[in-house]
C-alpha cells in the first residue's frame, strides 16, 4: 500500500475539477460474446468470451479494465466501440439511456487503438491539421479549425515538438514513444467527442512516460468526458488515478467500483493487498490462471465472481438499470447532430488533403524515389552496354535475332522493375489505410485514386528515362517517329505493370503474401508473352492467359515498331553489306516466324491500355472489399 503523503500528493496532482455535466453515461448490461463455431463442413462448440459482463462509466470518470491475459478485455472494448468481426453478441449497451448503433457511437466516441499509426513524414502538427480537415465538420470554418488543434495541443502537452516529424523507424528520426502516444490522443480529441475508449494507452510505455498519458487522460475527465480503457500492468502511480476499476477473468466481471471499494472486497475475500505492494499487480495475480495450478485458480476466480455477483454487484447491477431508464430531460447528448454519412469532410477536401499527404511522402522520403529513378537509369546504361551498337555492321539475321532479345528483355525489365517495388504499396499501408477509413476521414476512391495519381509521374519519368539512353545506345531504328512510338510503348508497360501491382497488393492480405504472391501470378503471363512461345503453339485451354499478358501485347508492338517498313536483310554468311545474294522480307519472314501482324501496332497499344485499367480497377474492387465491416 502506499504511504498517505503519497496518496495524497497524487489526488492532489491528478484530479481536476470535473464538470460532469458535460459528459455521457455509458452503460453495457449482460453482454455475452461467442466466437467460432466452425463452419458446414467441420463444426465446432462456440466459445463463450464474455459471460454476462455488465458495466458503467458516467462523465467525468476514468474506468480502468483490467484482467489478466485471456480475461477479455479486448473483445469488451471491441464490443462498446462496434469493431468486432464474425462474433455473435447478446446484452445492451446504452448511452445516456438510449440505445446505442454504430451511428451514434461514431458521432459521440473517439477510440485511441494500441498500436500507433501515422504518417511519419508529418510534423505533430501537419498531422493534427490533417485529422482537423477530414474530422472537424465541413461547416466549421478553417480559422476554427486551427483554433481547435491549437487547443488540443496546449492540453496534451504537444508545442515543444509541434514541428518534429513524427518519425519512420530506421529511415526518419521523430519523436519520443510517449508523444507518440499523446498524439494518438489528440488526433482523437480533434473533434472533442463525449465518451473516449483506448485499449492498452500505456503499453510499451516506461513509467514515467505511462504516467504522463494517463495524466493527460485524467485531465480530459476534468473537462467532463467520459474515459474508459483497458490497462496492462499499470504502476502504483498510475493506478491511484483510476476512478473506477472493471475486474475480468475468465471472462466474467470480478469486480466493480473505486480503488478504495477494490481493497475492501479482496480483504473481504482474505486475499488484501500486502504493504508496499502494487495492487494491480495483486488484484491481476490473484485472478490469473497459473500453470500447475489451473483447477485451484477457476475455483477462486469463481468464488470471487460469484461473492461479487451476489454482495456488491447487486448495487451495481441497480446503478446500470437506472442509467439505462431514459433521459427526463435534455442532456448532451440530445444537442449533437449525429452525422448521416460517415464522412465528415466533403469529397473535395479528402481529395485535396489526401493529395497533400501523399505528395509530401515522395518529397520528404526521398530515398525510395531516388532509388527507383536510379534503378532505371542504371540499367539502360548496362543494357545500352551490353547489346551496344547491335547496327553496326548491318542488319543481318543475327541482328533480327539479337534486337528481339533486346525488345523482350525492355519488356520484361519494365516490367520487374515497375511492378516489384509497388506490390507492398496497399498491402503495407493497409491497417493505416482500414483505421483512418472506418474513422470517417476519407473514402476508399479518394485513397486509391490520390495515391495512383501522386505516383504517376515518376513511374512516367523513369520509363522514358530507361528507353532515352538504352534505345539509341543498342542502336533500334533511328527515326524520330520510331523512338516516340517506342517510348510510348515502354511508358504504357511501365504502368501496367504497376496496375499489375497494385491488384495484387490490394489482393495479399498483408505485404509478405504479397511478395510470395507476385512471382507465380506474373510467370505464366511472361512465358505466353510470344518470346518463349509462338503466338498460335499455346494449349487451347491456356491460351485465355495471352489475351491477358502485356508481354505479347507490348513485344509484338514494339517489333512492328522496328521492322515495319523494312524491306530486306541479307542472309550471306560471312555478311557484305555493299553485296548480297541471299535476302528475305522482314515483313513477310521475320514477322511470320515471330508469329506477329504488323497491322496491329495500335491494337496492341489499345490492349495495353485496356490491360492498364482493368488491372486497376480490380485493384481497386479488392482494396474496396477489405473495407466491409
Amino acid at each position: 500500500m502506499y504511504s498517505d503523503k503519497t496518496m495524497e500528493e497524487i489526488q492532489l496532482a491528478d484530479k481536476p475539477k470535473v464538470n460532469a455535466a458535460a459528459g455521457v453515461t455509458y452503460a453495457w448490461r449482460d453482454l455475452n460474446v461467442y466466437a467460432g463455431g466452425g463452419n458446414i463442413i467441420r463444426k465446432r462448440p462456440k466459445a463463450h468470451i464474455l459471460k454476462n459482463v455488465s458495466g458503467v462509466c458516467e462523465g467525468g470518470q476514468l474506468l480502468a479494465i483490467m484482467g489478466a491475459s485471456g480475461a477479455g478485455k479486448t473483445t469488451l472494448l471491441n464490443v462498446l466501440t462496434y469493431r468486432t468481426r464474425k462474433l455473435d453478441i447478446t446484452g445492451d449497451i446504452f448511452i445516456n439511456g438510449r440505445p446505442v448503433d454504430m451511428r451514434t457511437i461514431a458521432g459521440v466516441s473517439a477510440y485511441v487503438q494500441q498500436e500507433d499509426l501515422f504518417t511519419g513524414v508529418f510534423t505533430v502538427e501537419e498531422q493534427l491539421n490533417f485529422n482537423a480537415q477530414l474530422r472537424i465538420g465541413k461547416d466549421v470554418p478553417q480559422s476554427e479549425r486551427k483554433r481547435r488543434v491549437a487547443e488540443v495541443m496546449t492540453e496534451l502537452g504537444l508545442n515543444k515538438c509541434a514541428n518534429t516529424r513524427i518519425g519512420i523507424p530506421g529511415r526518419i528520426k521523430g519523436i519520443s514513444g510517449g508523444e507518440k502516444k499523446r498524439l494518438a490522443f489528440a488526433c482523437e480529441m480533434i473533434t472533442n467527442p463525449l465518451l473516449l475508449l483506448c485499449d492498452e494507452p500505456t503499453s510499451g510505455l516506461d513509467s514515467f512516460m505511462a504516467q504522463s498519458v494517463v495524466r493527460a487522460m485524467k485531465r480530459l475527465t476534468g473537462l467532463g468526458k467520459t474515459v474508459i480503457a483497458t490497462i496492462h500492468q499499470p504502476s502504483s502511480e498510475v493506478f491511484a488515478m483510476f476512478d473506477r476499476l472493471l475486474l475480468l477473468a475468465e471472462g466474467r466481471v470480478a469486480f466493480q467500483g473505486t480503488v478504495e471499494e477494490a481493497h475492501i472486497f479482496f480483504t473481504r475475500l482474505e486475499r488484501p493487498c500486502p504493504s508496499n505492494y502494487n495492487p494491480a499487480d495483486h488484484f491481476i495475480y490473484s485472478l490469473a490462471i497459473r500453470g500447475g495450478m489451473e483447477e485451484e485458480c477457476r475455483q477462486f476466480v469463481s468464488h470471487v465472481c460469484d461473492s461479487f455477483r451476489d454482495a456488491e454487484g447487486v448495487e451495481v447491477r441497480r446503478h446500470i438499470d437506472e442509467c439505462m431508464e431514459p433521459p427526463k430531460s435534455d442532456d448532451a447528448l440530445a444537442s449533437i447532430k449525429l452525422p448521416k454519412s460517415p464522412y465528415r469532410a466533403s469529397w473535395v477536401n479528402q481529395f485535396a488533403a489526401m493529395t497533400r499527404r501523399n505528395f509530401l511522402e515522395q518529397i520528404r522520403d526521398p530515398i525510395l524515389l531516388t532509388l527507383k529513378i536510379f534503378q532505371s537509369l542504371f540499367f539502360a546504361v548496362v543494357f545500352g552496354l551490353i547489346y551496344l551498337d547491335l547496327d553496326k555492321d548491318g542488319i543481318n539475321l543475327t541482328a533480327v535475332t539479337n534486337i528481339s532479345g533486346v525488345l523482350f528483355v525492355f519488356v520484361t525489365n519494365m516490367t520487374f522493375a515497375n511492378m516489384f517495388p509497388v506490390v507492398t504499396t496497399f498491402s503495407a499501408e493497409m491497417p493505416l489505410f482500414l483505421r483512418e477509413h472506418w474513422n470517417g476521414l476519407y473514402r476508399t476512391d479518394v485513397y486509391f485514386l490520390t495515391r495512383n495519381l501522386v505516383e504517376l509521374p515518376i513511374f512516367i519519368i523513369s520509363s522514358f528515362g530507361f528507353i532515352l539512353i538504352a534505345y539509341y545506345m543498342v542502336g533500334l531504328r533511328s527515326d524520330f517517329e520510331n523512338f516516340l512510338i517506342a517510348s510510348l510503348i515502354i511508358v504504357i508497360v511501365a504502368n501496367v505493370a504497376v496496375s499489375y501491382g497494385y491488384m495484387i497488393s490490394c489482393l495479399a492480405k498483408n505485404y509478405q503474401t504479397a511478395l510470395v504472391l507476385s512471382t507465380p501470378l506474373t510467370f505464366p503471363l511472361l512465358l505466353f508473352g510470344g518470346f518463349y512461345m509462338k503466338p498460335g503453339t499455346i494449349p487451347p485451354y491456356l491460351d485465355w492467359l495471352s489475351y491477358l499478358s502485356w508481354f505479347k501485347y507490348a513485344f509484338e508492338a514494339l517489333s512492328i515498331n522496328q521492322w515495319k517498313g523494312w524491306e530486306e536483310i541479307c542472309l550471306d554468311i560471312p555478311f557484305n553489306p555493299l553485296y548480297c545474294n541471299n535476302t528475305i522480307s522482314v515483313e513477310d519472314e521475320v514477322m511470320g516466324h515471330l508469329g506477329f501482324d504488323v497491322n496491329n501496332l495500335w491494337i496492341d497499344i489499345g490492349a495495353m491500355l485496356a490491360l492498364m485499367v482493368g488491372y486497376r480497377l480490380l485493384a481497386f474492387l479488392f482494396l474496396l472489399t477489405k473495407t466491409i465491416r
